[in-house]
């Protein structure tokens, strides 16, 4: 894989010519959405409760935002893509309620594909922060709200119908499979047969697939993963080392993309023809929080490849964007065009 970022470094035409192209994108989200619910804590109001004797943390500012797929939402809408149309479910409870705002408050984001149901609880993550005064936010144990009961059937046929309805319309679909039991959320077997029924009808749409649990189910679509998930896809160990090669081989045997991050080694990814590439990691440039950087690099990888960018292209932007958010602490970042533009030409 070449790695001579010197002979191959995107120019600033380049870069306004792709970036200017996202405003005329359609990019399709399916997948687990949820709420991340921070609870800022003030250490200065410790208290002691009379009754317990325990700890008492005060809250004094409770924020909230779209995580799981609604991360790649947030980026999306932060690149400038012209339509962001979530697939997916919440709650009808007041965490739902929160989510729904939080993602229709987005420029671009069409709603009409959520869904708000009785029948399922919204899936959130709190998390408790100590704001200190010139101090890094401390993160303490996370309070999650999921479900463990299989989606309803009648849900997930109304979720696959909308990827149907949708799918002759769009540039490019983003699969996010965020939960940890499988069949209760958005990416279920009859979803999945969906999609792999959307990729025969329609070859040339581009479709970014990325799972926390498995990705050995899915059907060939492309691949986004880390180093880790790469294993377990292929059911052994896979070094550092052979990463690369790995990775095109399986490019090649798909006929589809496949990306893997590195954590601060950097971002590889290869073409349906295996033909591959690489990017080292940015210089770390103070404190750095890595939630939400795998998410982003997903969709600067799509609005990139949608924009009509090449691998290498495509990787720069997307290597460029995960500097961005993980220098972003105490909160799942984003990354605009802006801010990219600022790190890959700086003045």
């Amino acid at each position: 894989m070449n790695e001579n970022l010197k002979e191959h470094r995107m120019t600033p035409s380049r870069f306004r010519s792709l970036t200017k192209k996202y405003r005329q994108l359609r990019i399709a989200v399916v997948g687990d959405f949820c709420l991340d619910r921070y609870l800022e804590i003030d250490p200065l109001r410790k208290e002691v409760s009379l009754e317990t004797g325990l700890p008492v943390h005060n809250v004094v500012r409770i924020r909230g935002q779209a995580g799981g797929a609604g991360t790649i939402v947030n980026n999306l809408a932060a690149l400038g893509v012209r339509e962001i149309l979530p697939i997916g479910f919440a709650g009808d409870d007041g965490e739902g309620f929160e989510l729904q705002r939080a993602l229709a408050s987005l420029p671009g984001v069409q709603m009409e594909s959520f869904v708000l149901t009785a029948e399922r609880r919204t899936f959130t993550y709190a998390k408790p922060l100590i704001i200190s005064h010139n101090r890094a936010p401390q993160e303490l144990n996370r309070f999650d709200s999921k479900n463990w009961t299989p989606t309803p059937m009648s849900l997930q046929r109304r979720l696959s119908d909308s990827v149907r309805k949708i799918a002759r319309k769009i540039d490019a679909i983003i699969v996010m499979d965020q939960v940890d039991v499988a069949e209760t959320g958005v990416v279920t077997r009859r979803m999945l047969r969906t999609i792999s029924e959307v990729r025969r009808e329609i070859p040339s749409l581009l479709i970014l697939a990325d799972s926390r649990r498995d990705l050995r189910n899915f059907p060939t679509v492309g691949f986004k993963m880390n180093r880790a998930e790469l294993s377990r896809l292929l059911g052994r160990a896979i070094s550092v080392h052979e990463t690369p090669m790995v990775a095109a081989a399986l490019a090649r045997k798909t006929g589809n993309y496949c990306f893997v991050t590195l954590a601060n080694k950097g971002l590889l990814g290869a073409g349906p023809d295996g033909a591959g590439e690489r990017v080292a990691a940015l210089p770390v440039r103070g404190e750095i929080d890595v939630v939400g950087a795998g998410d982003c690099v997903t969709a600067n990888l799509i609005a990139a490849l949608a924009a009509g960018a090449t691998l290498r292209e495509a990787l720069q932007l997307a290597n460029a964007a995960a500097s961005v958010v993980v220098h972003k602490l105490g909160t799942t970042g984003t990354a605009s065009v802006a801010e990219i533009r600022s790190l890959l030409f700086p003045d």
